[in-house]
């Protein structure tokens, strides 16, 4: 089969096409034959070395949809024939995946393989900060960071569902088009003003209640700024690099705030929380509540084109590689 495996890290340069055998599948694994993979930032951070890698050559991915071919000894929950989704398993930059059956999630009728693919991980990231991070009540304002991405603009439609009035950050007024047709009510474009004091003008000097920040180092102080006593800063990325260490003193400083890290790991730890999340994001998409934006697809080849685009922040929406 043809994948793209690294050797080393590096820039987009390491991402080259291997020729691999189909992966044989174990006791509780299903061989998915791949219709579509997400790229992700967490790809990116893999290929860079900015997160371990356990091995060489590492077939990066962790998102991906498509028909199941075969089953290993043990398998219940899926069949050969089933179309299905999953995120959180490396090797998705491939056409075949052996994945454990645990984390599959069956797709409905009414719902494409490309979708599915493009919704496992933003989408379910964008579920578990509305609804467990910080449920979002209504009323509340949350501040949203690049609101034109992947998961901003899906982040942006979950937290208007539930009544909260959102607040994003963009760098163009493309981008601040494509927030606001997601529902976002204010769009700050972070190229031109400060958006902290741009916040607090919105909300009358009161502040956020909580921020959802996916970009870190350059972010994070302002990010702190904006917020209004006891809110809630949620870190779940860092497509500018690291927030460096600081005294747990600032939070109290500027109100009393928390700060946490999630990942979606720890929000879709066992099957229950996995397709209870999928099936809400699935059914949201069939009802056309949910509205995702699949801006490009790549052929796998082009892999290192995908993560060129994604890094030089030339994207919205999400990017499929399709092998």
């Amino acid at each position: 089969m043809k994948a793209i495996a690294i050797e080393r890290t590096g820039g987009p340069d390491v991402l080259t096409v291997h020729d691999l055998p189909v992966p044989e599948v174990k006791a509780g694994e299903a061989l998915v034959k791949l219709e579509a993979s997400g790229v992700n930032f967490i790809d990116t951070y893999q290929r860079s070395g900015h997160y371990k890698l356990p091995h060489f050559p590492f077939v990066l991915g962790s998102e991906g949809a498509g028909t199941v071919e075969s089953i290993g000894d043990g398998v219940e929950n899926v069949a050969v024939g089933d179309r299905v989704a999953y995120a959180m398993v490396p090797g998705a930059y491939a056409e075949y995946a052996a994945v454990p059956a645990a984390r599959l999630v069956k797709i409905p009728d009414g719902v494409s393989s490309r979708d599915a693919a493009a919704l496992m991980l933003q989408g379910m990231t964008a579920h578990y900060l509305v609804n467990s991070t910080f449920p979002l009540e209504k009323g509340q304002i949350a501040l949203v960071h690049a609101g034109a991405g992947g998961v901003g603009l899906l982040l942006t439609q979950l937290a208007k569902a539930k009544g909260a009035t959102v607040i994003t950050t963009v760098s163009t007024a493309e981008k601040a088009e494509l927030s606001k047709k997601a529902g976002a009510d204010h769009t700050i474009d972070y190229t031109q003003v400060d958006f902290a004091a741009e916040v607090r003008r919105l909300t009358d000097d009161a502040g956020a209640h909580v921020v959802y920040d996916s970009v870190g180092k350059t972010t994070w102080e302002k990010s702190l700024d904006s917020l209004r006593p006891r809110g809630y800063f949620v870190l779940y990325g860092g497509s500018s690099g690291p927030v460096p260490p600081f005294d747990l003193q600032l939070l109290a400083q500027k109100g009393s705030l928390f700060a946490t890290r999630p990942t979606l790991t720890n929000y879709a730890a066992d099957t229950n929380e996995l397709e209870w999340r999928a099936s809400e994001l699935f059914a949201a998409v069939k009802d056309g509540s949910l509205s995702l934006r699949v801006e490009h697809t790549y052929p796998l080849a082009d892999a290192a084109q995908a993560h060129t685009d994604l890094e030089g922040r030339k994207t919205t929406g999400k990017l499929l590689l399709l092998p």
